[in-house]
């Protein structure tokens, strides 16, 4: 699960990280007076953010650095009316519901700063760079020797003279080296404490010295948390933060009924049990010329119900243009799919061709139930193999896409 910056922030701040003053805004009569309180209590730029869980934000102009009310007032006017559109969102863009107003800071140096889970290894490692405030895949392609991976033991965790090895390495010097270890133990604890999975700053910023801090203060400008979904039944405080706009609806109604979905840009809906056989079904589908619309695991030990209800997620997409159900029954009984197609087709309805291809448990009594069905489900045809329904559901998609006709009846 992903939360937005703001979010992330308070997280932070609550673990005792220091991070500049901030609050969110939903509107922009809102937005601009939380820019005046921190104009008033003299600050002399605000930094205003589009919160969106999507990359890219400065480059798309959904980050505006500003110095008075009328320009923190436009940029407001600008993000909550506009689509954001960036390497990360697509090119649909996505819809901008919340602000982040922050007071900036003078930057002296970036840093980057992570903790996330290494599967390689089996724990949790640091990850940490001098050359903060760019994406850190970029460094990784470019400069690879300038990451410091730190692994932190399963049982104990992130230990201080590690933090303090890394600070060093970094090239933090004198009371900047505690402020930084402090904030590395920090974001360890709450990475431990919060069933999390990624825990990012970027940038981790020095900021220039002054009277109170003669070697300048080490902050938090930008974070990002993410967390085991698995884990949220521990922590209802982390799953209140949980924003649905950002998510897309049809994923979220899957989750509810124990499906596995994720949305794709093809037009070919895919029903299939098992994570590896939904992936070989994609690509199979690519292989004879075709799109996948999604990926929909059913699972197991789906309920007809929720075997209905895939169905219609997968007809409520208007760019699906074909079906291809493809089961291996195991713990999955053929049968059980073959009723939930029944059962769709008088509720739900199949106006685009559909290909089943089914094996294994109970098969022979779900392909009864398919023959018996056919003439209430036209549009429907059965394979003998992944390949030869592969090579159905393409043809009979390009066919439609041609003019021609909808679906061609083939009973096995």
């Amino acid at each position: 699960m992903k939360i937005h910056e703001y979010q992330a922030r308070q997280l932070l701040a609550d673990a005792g990280v220091a991070v500049p003053a901030f609050a969110v805004a939903e509107d922009i009569a809102t937005a601009v007076a939380q820019a005046k309180k921190l104009f008033d209590a003299g600050i002399a730029e605000v930094v205003i953010k589009a919160q969106v869980h999507a990359g890219g934000r400065g480059k798309a102009g959904f980050v505006k650095l500003v110095s008075n009310l009328k320009d923190a007032e436009s940029a407001a006017t600008f993000m909550l009316t506009n689509k954001m559109v960036s390497y990360q969102s697509g090119p649909e863009g996505l819809v901008v519901r919340k602000l982040l107003i922050a007071a900036a800071e003078q930057i002296v140096k970036e840093y980057y700063l992570a903790i996330t889970i290494d599967r390689a290894r089996g724990t949790s490692t640091l990850i940490a760079s001098a050359e903060g405030g760019v994406e850190i895949e970029v460094v990784a392609e470019n400069n690879p020797a300038a990451i410091l991976k730190v692994p932190t033991h399963p049982m104990l965790g992130l230990q201080a003279f590690q933090a303090r090895e890394v600070a060093f390495q970094l090239g933090f010097t004198g009371k900047q080296v505690g402020q930084a270890v402090d904030i590395m133990m920090k974001i360890a604890k709450v990475f431990r404490e919060k069933d999390a999975s990624l825990v990012e700053i970027n940038p981790l910023v020095v900021t220039p010295p002054d009277a109170k801090n003669p070697d300048g203060r080490v902050l938090a400008l930008d974070a990002k948390f993410q967390f085991d979904d698995n884990a949220l039944f521990r922590h209802p405080e982390i799953a209140t933060l949980f924003d649905p706009a950002e998510e897309n609806p049809a994923e979220i109604r899957a989750n509810e009924f124990g499906l596995s979905y994720v949305a794709l840009e093809g037009n070919i809906g895919c029903l299939v049990n098992g994570a590896g056989l939904a992936m070989s079904t994609m690509d199979i589908v690519k292989l004879h010329g075709g799109e996948p619309a999604n990926f929909l695991d059913v699972g197991g030990s789906a309920s007809e119900e929720a075997v209905t209800e895939a169905f219609r997620i997968i007809l409520g997409d208007p760019s699906v243009q074909g079906i291809l159900v493809n089961i291996f029954g195991g713990i999955m009984q053929c049968d059980k799919i073959a009723r939930a197609i029944v059962s769709s087709a008088k509720t739900v309805g199949f106006k685009v061709p559909l290909v089943v291809r089914l094996e294994g448990t109970n098969v022979a009594a779900a392909r009864q139930i398919l023959a018996e069905a056919q003439r209430e489900i036209p549009a429907m045809q059965t394979a003998t193999d992944l390949t030869d329904a592969a090579k159905r559901i393409v043809a009979a998609v390009a066919a439609v896409n041609a003019g021609g006709a909808t679906h061609a009846v083939t009973t096995r």
